[in-house]
């Protein structure tokens, strides 16, 4: 049995892992940098340990100076969260060679899906090749076969343009992920982001938990997370959950993990994208962790996916299937930027930092009033979520709560988050779609009538 759990992450995701760590009676060990000496996820662990410096290169991103901390700290076992190493080979490898539990699927399987291009092969979808890229093809999206988050992504409308997309992606994604490989796919205009969750156990049993609609996004990155995804074919989803299964088995996994799709075509794709038949889902990628929108799946399916992630983790057998979903879920990304801005990140004092909480109404949050936004980290401040009986009620909560929430502070996208809720784009699930931010957000940042822009 698991004793004590280091989370080698930061912020609202190593709160959230010993929120459950606590219910559980497992005690809990934070990591932190220099510059989250006074940070919320410290004052809620039960130990925690300094990592000298201040970037992710020289504390969050070292997986020796994790290591080394949960033996100084009796940790036996140590969860990921996601992001910084969660999905690295290597630091999977050296917690399980320091005899540490490792709350997370097997390195060899993180090896088989860390790679796009390897992932699409063993899948039998072989990438389109750069080489073989004619008018006929455009457009094509040239990605990064490593990381995510959107580095490395350039979207090619123009043959000529190819040559100069694919070097600029390639150089992001070494700068960023120390892999320089890019590949080619169709670009699908405005289709819809699905994605299922899985969950796999020692035993040979693999759930398949429903689906996620994340097609709101700024530059690839998601801001809005649903469950289920709405409006989709009874026989698509049955392709798309045998498709999750198979990617699992074929590499033999075990934990919590996420498939994920983009679906174009058919009467429920939007904008350019809709061209009436039967939708296409296409393979994005796989990602070997737990993800940050898995709240809305938990919350319609009633369930907790660390606890899951630790019960796997010490060898216990799923149950055949898992509990049914019941209602809808909608999650919204609380961010300190200027959506009107370029999306840029802002930093400083959180005066107030209340968002209402109550039956149906989650947040997961690593602030709390009187904390300090930095400059070295993401700049999410909350995920807040929504429970319902339907899809209307879980958005109309969740509009509602953001609207009631205290902010006071730095800049955030609160009102972005409201008005996009209650577009009509996102209300009418027909009209879902990727570009959803391309083509209004301009009219969704205007100041109110009347109202002088600074």
């Amino acid at each position: 049995m698991i004793s004590t759990v280091l989370v080698a992450n930061r912020g609202e995701i190593a709160c959230r892992v010993f929120r459950t760590c606590r219910e559980l009676g497992i005690a809990t060990v934070a990591v932190y940098s220099d510059a989250d000496a006074g940070a919320l996820h410290v004052r809620e662990a039960d130990v925690a340990v300094r990592l000298p410096g201040a970037t992710p290169a020289e504390t969050y991103l070292r997986g020796d100076l994790v290591v080394k901390a949960a033996l100084a700290a009796g940790a036996d076992a140590i969860h990921p969260g996601y992001g910084f190493l969660s999905e690295r080979k290597e630091f999977a490898e050296a917690v399980t060679e320091a005899g540490l539990v490792w709350i997370g699927p097997p390195p060899a399987a993180i090896e088989a899906m860390a790679s796009k291009t390897r992932a699409k092969e063993l899948l039998g979808i072989p990438p389109l090749a750069a080489r073989d890229v004619t008018e006929a093809d455009l457009p094509v999206l040239v990605k990064a076969a490593a990381g995510g988050g959107g580095r490395g992504m350039r979207v090619v409308r123009e043959l000529h343009a190819l040559p100069a997309a694919l070097a600029a992606a390639s150089a992001e994604a070494l700068s960023a992920f120390g892999d320089g490989e890019v590949f080619v796919e169709p670009y699908v205009e405005d289709g819809r982001h699905v994605e299922v969750q899985i969950l796999a156990d020692t035993h040979g049993t693999v759930w398949t938990l429903g689906t996620r609609d994340c097609s709101l996004q700024r530059r690839h990155q998601k801001v809005v997370e649903e469950a289920p995804a709405p409006d989709l074919p009874a026989q698509l989803l049955d392709s798309l959950y045998a498709a999750a299964a198979s990617a699992a088995r074929s590499v033999g996994y075990t934990g919590a993990g996420t498939v994920e799709f983009l679906v174009a075509g058919g009467p429920h794709a939007a904008g350019s994208a809709r061209a009436g038949g039967t939708p296409v889902a296409h393979f994005l990628e796989m990602n070997t962790r737990l993800q940050v929108e898995h709240p809305v799946t938990e919350e319609i399916h009633g369930i907790d996916l660390v606890a899951l992630q630790l019960a796997v983790a010490e060898g216990a057998a799923l149950p055949p299937e898992p509990p049914a979903p019941r209602g809808h879920a909608v999650e919204a990304r609380l961010y300190a930027e200027d959506p009107a801005g370029g999306w840029t990140p802002q930093t400083g004092l959180l005066h107030a930092f209340d968002v209402p909480t109550g039956p149906g109404l989650r947040v997961d949050t690593g602030y709390a009033s009187g904390d300090t936004v930095g400059v070295h980290y993401d700049a999410m401040l909350a995920k807040v979520v929504a429970h319902a009986p339907t899809r209307a009620e879980a958005i109309r909560k969740l509009a509602h709560a953001l609207e009631r929430a205290r902010l006071h502070g730095p800049a955030t996208n609160r009102d972005l988050l409201v008005a996009s809720l209650r577009h009509p784009d996102f209300t009418d699930p027909d009209r879902l779609g990727t570009g959803f931010y391309e083509r209004h957000l301009p009219a969704l940042t205007e100041p109110p009538a009347g109202e002088e822009q600074a």
